[in-house]
């Protein structure tokens, strides 16, 4: 059988392999996926699962349950020599070892981007997994837990005071579902107050949403503030050494929670560790077909697509537009990339990848949202519940649709689960004190950098 491998299990490699598994015949093929995670995530989920309104299982496709015919391998790649036909695989324990295709799928996922600003690797956390998601939600109410029990003043503020860096969907969104997250616990909590709450948006550029018009992002940015957030547009951030946030505006304030959404950068592997080709921005040279090079220069057996190939948009009238990476591209790519895969392992026609946006639609807290298409433009509850419509049905499989639609359901009945379980990242904590007669009365606090 042929060995068709992807590299990656995100939105276009989960969508490949899935559509794969539904359209080879028995034997013609077989088809492994290599990824460190055992789950596909949904990201246009992360911001409600920090705001408790999606469970965060629910957020995670599950690989093996999802794709019972395919082989799929703990462990990321480290680099591609198509040359030998052969990638590097480094197995979440063990050696690195080699691992030989036929044919190539790369849909590796971009990564976080980030800059060498004193403090950040340190102090930051961002939204791109699951995992981060969960954080962020438990940090926060463990601070008002902690709040609660202190007096007004530096503490109290520090850990009451939320700083999102980046202004694209994730920062807006991640921000206007924790600032409606920290509003609701405001009821919990008689010791607190709406001017305990301290909400910042930092973004580089003189708008946020650059996906949206002018006045549809000012409206947004305008929401956000009314609500008690503070936009700093034209602002970068300088440090954030031991949560002590310095702007390039000169403004300075301590935030326990920083949270960097700030724009993704290349894989690693793709921009460096390739002998395939890829462009200025290190994003794999891909024809309309979604075969990796050019018309004139095709590469054999490789294909690509996701946030690290450079797809052409043909539905632009602008000469030499790419796709945006975005869910809504990547979704589509994976389901034509597999239809191309079989029509070329049998011999017939592929398909160029032509999509038309449908338009971009956020969440930016319980009951508000915004929705563009084209001059069309609305705002507040209807957008909410357009974004809950489109996003409960794009999420892969009916299971998965049926569960988050459960969660609402339930939550628009009895409101949200409002229990911060940060604990359980330091699982044996508890455990190693009461084990330990001479630290069973230390106190503990919790370690906001790990």
């Amino acid at each position: 059988m042929r060995e068709i491998l992807i590299i990656g299990g995100g939105y276009a490699g989960f969508y490949t392999a899935w559509r794969l598994e539904k359209s080879l015949r028995k034997g013609e093929a077989r088809v492994t996926v290599v990824d460190p995670r055992p789950y596909m995530t949904y990201q246009p989920f992360l911001p409600e699962v920090t705001a408790g309104s999606v469970e965060a299982r629910h957020a995670a496709v599950s690989l093996r349950r999802h794709l019972p015919r395919t082989r799929l391998i703990a462990g990321r790649v480290t680099a591609i020599r198509h040359a030998d036909r052969t990638v590097t695989v480094r197995p979440v324990h063990g050696e690195d070892y080699e691992l030989h295709y036929e044919v190539l799928v790369v849909t590796a996922g971009a990564v976080t981007r980030t800059f060498p600003i004193p403090g950040l690797a340190q102090q930051a956390i961002g939204l791109k997994h699951v995992e981060e998601a969960v954080a962020v939600r438990d940090r926060l109410m463990t601070a008002f837990d902690q709040a609660a029990s202190l007096p007004p003043g530096v503490e109290r503020r520090k850990l009451l005071t939320v700083t999102f860096v980046g202004g694209g969907f994730s920062g807006v969104e991640g921000c206007g579902e924790l600032l409606s997250l920290a509003t609701a616990m405001l009821k919990s909590y008689p010791e607190l107050s709406i001017d305990d709450l301290h909400f910042h948006l930092v973004e580089a550029r003189d708008r946020i949403l650059p996906e949206v018009g002018d006045k549809p992002g000012a409206w947004v940015v305008g929401s956000l503030e009314r609500r008690g957030a503070r936009v700093h547009l034209n602002t970068q951030l300088v440090s954030a050494e031991d949560g002590r946030v310095v702007l390039s505006s000169g403004e300075e304030f301590d935030s326990a929670l920083i949270v960097w959404t700030a724009g993704n950068a290349a894989n690693p592997v793709v921009r460096n560790h390739t002998d395939l080709p890829v462009d200025e921005r290190g994003l794999l040279v891909v024809r309309a077909d979604l075969r990796v090079g050019t018309d004139s220069e095709p590469v054999p057996d490789v294909w690509a697509a996701g946030d690290d190939a450079a797809v052409p948009d043909l539905s632009s009238p602008v000469p030499g537009a790419r796709t945006v990476p975005n869910a809504q591209h990547a979704v589509r790519q994976g389901k034509r990339l597999a239809k191309n895969i079989v029509a070329s392992l049998r011999g017939g026609k592929t398909r160029d990848y032509c999509h038309a946006g449908l338009g971009v639609v956020a969440t930016l807290g319980l009951g508000r949202g915004i929705f563009q298409y084209k001059r069309i433009v609305i705002r507040g509850f209807p957008a909410w519940l357009m974004h809950r419509g489109y996003h409960v049905l794009a999420v892969p499989t009916w299971e998965r649709k049926v569960r988050v639609f459960s969660v609402w359901l339930t939550a628009a009945l009895f409101g949200r689960d409002l229990v911060s379980l940060l604990s359980v990242q330091h699982p044996r904590d508890e455990f190693v004190t009461s084990s330990d007669p001479e630290r069973s009365g230390a106190s503990r606090s919790i370690d906001w950098g790990a």
